[in-house]
């Protein structure tokens, strides 16, 4: 049997909330859910750093952020990491890339092991976007997310029908400034997309680190956004008919981006079936992280909560994963790598982390699968959201976070001081995460349990417990006192 050929579509901010297959109440994806259809939907699918670069620096080398040393958005990655691109290459695949890359540009930093790249310098701009490629700037004139898959569709084109091929798609979109395409750009005018049950909610009563934040729809959504939409800045409302205002007008143009990006993701898969393709071909959709779509009152990304860290992750291949099939088990997306090289049969490269999940789509039996994950967001106080750094670990049934609030010397990170605190969801009777129940009585056994499990993940993937006057490269973790950190710690 032919090795599978790999596509692999990945957006920027697009978040479960608002794909139909995941049961969107805001919009429909019909071309992204025949992914869902015809092979699987991952239900907890998770990052383990809720920001771009980390995300897309986890994915390609397959571990965490505090070995690839890409912690925050303001850190490149150095391209002579092993990534499983180069596993894949070195194994005769032919590789490319069009669209967001987002890990730094020059020599030390732009695409490596790829037959063919054409990425954004940085975000990016969606209307004629500049794209760098190994022999300079070029520009085209358009639509970011359809030129993308031009290019994409382009290059297949020039492949003979014996290469086994990996193909990155990657999207801007929906990323602010959120800009749509001009045929979707009346998408929604008639009517008001429904807002998220606690799109008002007080955050008053949360941890210092979480209500500082500034990732209020109304008040901290960027003016030059607003003026972009509106031709002006923000009305001068009250916060209640502000947040209001500013969440049909952010949410519209969100999920105009997103009519574009389930248009041309039909585009590639029709394409697919049209030449004969679509049986030897794995297609993966997800994104870089999740996005608060009004939820908590927000809008971004960063925190811990499901609807920032969790991502879309839908695979299709006929040859290996029945229609239809969903997946409930946590992956991450530091297992990408190992799972992109296993259905290829294909060695990963020596310190790629996380677990190949290739059997969960298989529905075989596995063992002794993970049945939490561990995530850190490493900036503090940013020049923009000023959100605070912070880690934890997620199970099926509760979530356990630390707000440490330290940027630990790390750069472009601010030196606002909070108190260490913590939060606990219990997410069977609180999905939605509005209420912490750390501290409580009744949760004391489940509290210093988690916490065990804390110390115990962060043990297995090589990260190291934050405390007082702790730094990036603080002490060596196989030797800490773990009673004696505690005491300090709490």
């Amino acid at each position: 049997m032919k090795r599978p050929n790999i596509i692999f579509i990945m957006c920027d901010d697009h978040t479960t909330q608002a794909i139909s297959a995941y049961g969107s109440k805001i919009n429909k994806t019909p071309n992204i859910d025949r992914i869902a259809t015809g092979g699987a939907l991952l239900d907890r699918a998770f990052c383990t750093n809720s920001i771009c670069a980390p995300s897309r620096a986890a994915i390609l080398t397959g571990t965490y952020n505090h070995v690839n040393e890409v912690r925050t958005i303001w850190e490149d990655l150095d391209n002579t990491r092993p990534t499983f691109i180069g596993d894949l290459k070195g194994a005769g695949y032919k590789t490319a890339i069009f669209g967001k890359w987002h890990l730094g540009h020059g020599e030390k930093s732009d695409p490596t092991h790829f037959d063919r790249w054409e990425v954004l310098p940085g975000q990016g701009d969606y209307n004629d976007p500049m794209f760098i490629t190994p022999e300079g700037e070029v520009q085209h004139k358009g639509y970011v997310t359809t030129i993308t898959t031009d290019l994409a569709i382009d290059w297949l084109d020039g492949l003979d029908k014996d290469d086994s091929f990996c193909l990155l798609v990657h999207h801007k979109a929906p990323h602010l400034p959120m800009t749509p395409d001009e045929k979707h750009k009346d998408l929604y005018t008639d009517f008001d997309i429904p807002e998220p049950d606690n799109l008002h909610e007080d955050l008053s009563p949360r941890v210092e680190g979480v209500k500082n934040a500034k990732m209020n729809i109304y008040k901290h959504m960027p003016k030059a956004v607003v003026k972009e939409k509106t031709g002006a800045f923000k009305p001068d409302l009250p916060q209640y008919e502000g947040q209001k205002w500013g969440y049909q007008l952010f949410i519209k143009d969100y999920l105009r981006c997103v009519a574009s990006i389930d248009e041309n993701t039909g585009r590639l898969l029709d394409y697919l079936a049209e030449n004969g393709l679509e049986e030897d071909t794995l297609v993966i959709y997800t994104s870089d992280q999740g996005f608060f779509l009004g939820e908590h009152s927000w809008f971004d990304k960063r925190y811990m909560y499901d609807e920032s860290i969790r991502m879309p992750l839908l695979m299709r291949y006929p040859r290996a994963i029945a229609p239809g099939t969903k997946i409930d088990e946590i992956v991450t997306n530091v297992d990408f790598a190992k799972t992109f090289c296993d259905f290829a049969g294909v060695e990963v490269h020596e310190g790629a982390q996380g677990r190949s999940f290739k059997g969960l789509l298989e529905q075989t039996t596995v063992e002794n699968w993970p049945q939490s994950m561990y995530y850190r967001y490493w900036e503090h106080d940013d020049p923009i959201h000023a959100a605070c750094s912070h880690y934890g670990i997620r199970t099926h049934k509760y979530k356990l976070i630390c707000y440490y609030s330290d940027g630990m010397g790390l750069e472009l990170t601010g030196d606002t001081k909070y108190p260490i605190e913590w939060e606990l969801f219990d997410l069977e009777n609180d999905p939605k995460e509005m209420r912490s129940v750390y501290g409580e009585p009744a949760y004391k056994e489940i509290q210093e349990d988690l916490l065990q499990q804390l110390f115990e993940i962060q043990r297995e993937v090589g990260d190291e417990p934050y405390y007082p006057g702790a730094k990036v490269k603080h002490l060596n973790f196989k030797g800490l006192n773990i009673s004696g950190l505690l005491k300090e710690y709490l």
